[in-house]
Order: C-alpha cells, then structure tokens, then sequence
C-alpha cells in the first residue's frame, strides 16, 4: 500500500468494519517493543526542561500562573517586557503560596504582607529559568531533573506560525510521565480504543527491538530509523474519513510527537508532553498531559479558517480531551499495574 496522496478532496467514503470485525493487532503490539522504544526515550537529554503549559495561558486574570512541577511549587508570569518569568511558588518570608499573589506591573506582590518579586533573585526567593517557544512555556528544574542542564528545552520541528492554528489541550492523570509515554508509543490501539475516531489503522513500521546506542536521538538527521510508521483515516461524520500517514517519534524522555507525512494536513505536528507533578493526597503520583495541536492545511479555505482560531480552539482541544479521557485510563491503568507488580509488559 502507498501513502496516502493529497487530492482535491480530502475526504473519501469508508464502510469500516464493525468493532469486533476488526484485525487484532495483540500479536503486533508486541511488549517488547514498546518497552525498548519507552527505553530509549528515557535514554534521551531533556536538559532538565518541563513543560508548565500553554503560553497564552500565562499573563492573564492579574495572578500567576501556578503549578506542582516534580513536587515543586512552580509560578510563572510574564514581566513588564512580556517576558515568561518562573520560580518557586513559597514565599520565603512565612510561606505564602504565590499561586494566591498578584501580578501588578509585571511583579508579583504576595497577599500576605506585600513582598514584591520582580523574578530577579530577592529575600531568599529563587527564580527559574523559563523559557516560551510561543506556544507553550517551559521551566527548567536542576534539582528535579538532576541531568546536564541545556540552555534551551528540545523543542520539535513545527510549522511556521504564519501557517497554523494551535490549541493546547491540558488534563492530568494518576500515573507517571512513562505510562503517558507507553501510552504514545503504542500506536496499535487506536482502532479498538478509539473507534469514533480512526479506522484502517495500520502500522506500517515500528522500531527494532534493540537498546539505545550512545549518543542516540531523534531530530535533525538523527535517529529517523527510531519511529512508529502508520496509515490510519480519521474519521470525520458517518462514513466520511481522512486518510493520512502519520510517523510518531519520541525526541526526549517525556515527548512523543506525530508528524503528519502525506495526506490532508500534510506537515500538521502534534505533540504530547508529560509533566510530573508529584504524589496527590493519596500518595500516588499524578501527571499533566500537555498536548499541542498544530494544524496545517493547502487548502484555500483554511485561511478563512486560521482567521476563525479563536473559535477554533475549544473545538480542538474537545477532540483531544475526548482521546485523552481514553488514553488517560490506559496510562492510569499500566500504573496501577506496575505498582502493584501485575503488570505483564
């Protein structure tokens, strides 16, 4: 079978196969391989960079933006620059959570007895490095990462702002970041898992069961051979589809990203990012799942539609969460497993 090659129209009429008519692919999704693919995304620099959120999240509403990174208290807000600002969410007077200050001129002014931060390191109160690739923001956390610190996050390759609309889909589970990674790096159970949403889904390729070579990764030129290869069609309404070819790789230990390779959309990247936030009041860890949409098309009509983004986006992000609320118990459930020394992978 070819990949899938763009037409004047995107669309094409399937009878999919009932539910339970489907191929099993049990005998594909071997364990093995997703264990050595989970591997040496682990293997792989994140330069101690976590992602907090969506950009255009921070700055608004006159507080700060607040967040448990890695059991951190993190805040971030942008300065009178527009700048993304971070660090710790205590204040080191009495303690006062910052999530609860004001941001008043690009400070932050805490709500206890008026200490005023301007991100620059005062009165015992650390800063973090930030860092905001305009759709989402980053903090870096040494002593949480505990890896070589890089000056930048590894951000992937994306479509140039001038072409895309973005949304930025945000939930949290109870598991670690390698459940929500095993999660993306099993494309196998997109048909059975997620019918109302992709048919004819094939793996066209999948990464060789073998360790991480030293200085193994995956971008520019890099560990291109380390990647999932699969035809799957979207569905759209009734027996409507879009069929793609998609290729899934995992550039760090907490990213899996899809890039659209041929097909409607042809260059569109989504990406999915794990963010540890720490044990929740029942001890075990919970997660954020940070999850980019960039969405490209050729087609004539899509400037109409980059024109209508803010509308969009809620649309967008409905679709991911509807995705995630399925994927959320698959990871959830492995971390169950794991915990409790059941899990069969």
């Amino acid at each position: 079978m070819t990949a899938p090659r763009r037409s004047l129209l995107p669309l094409r009429l399937r009878r999919p196969a009932r539910w339970q008519d489907q191929r099993a692919t049990w005998r594909d999704a071997r364990p093995s391989i997703i264990a050595a693919a989970l591997k040496r995304a682990a293997a792989r620099p994140s330069g101690n960079w976590y992602v907090l959120g969506a950009s255009r999240d921070i700055g608004h509403g006159g507080r700060p933006y607040a967040r448990t990174v890695a059991g951190l208290e993190v805040i971030a807000w942008r300065g009178r620059d527009g700048l993304l600002r971070a660090g710790t969410g205590t204040c080191p007077h009495l303690g006062a959570p910052l999530r609860d200050a004001r941001v008043l001129c690009g400070t932050v002014v805490c709500h206890w007895h008026g200490l005023v931060l301007d991100g620059s390191p005062y009165a015992g109160w650390e800063p973090y490095p930030a860092y905001d690739d305009g759709v989402l923001a980053w903090v870096r956390l040494d002593a949480a990462g505990g890896e070589p610190p890089l000056e930048r996050p590894v951000v992937p390759g994306r479509p140039e702002a001038a072409r895309r609309i973005e949304a930025v889909f945000d939930a949290e589970g109870v598991c670690e970041p390698e459940d929500v990674i095993a999660n993306r790096l099993d494309p196998w159970h997109g048909g059975w898992l997620h019918p109302y949403s992709f048919v004819d889904l094939t793996v066209r390729r999948a990464p060789a069961e073998r360790p991480e070579r030293p200085g193994e990764g995956v971008g520019e030129g890099q560990g291109e051979d380390d990647c999932f290869l699969v035809d799957v069609s979207f569905r759209v309404a009734g027996r409507a589809v879009v069929p793609v070819r998609a290729r899934f790789t995992a550039p760090g230990p907490r990213t899996v990203v899809m890039h659209i390779l041929e097909g409607e959309g042809r260059t569109s990247v989504v990406e999915t990012h794990a963010t540890p936030l720490g044990p929740g009041p029942d001890g075990a860890p919970r997660t954020a799942v940070v999850e980019a949409v960039l969405a490209v098309s050729e087609r004539p009509g899509f400037a109409v539609a980059r024109a209508m983004a803010p509308l969009l986006r809620p649309l967008m992000r409905r679709a991911a969460g509807r995705l995630w609320r399925d994927d959320l118990a698959y990871a959830e459930r492995r971390w169950r497993l794991r915990a409790s020394g059941r899990f069969p992978g």
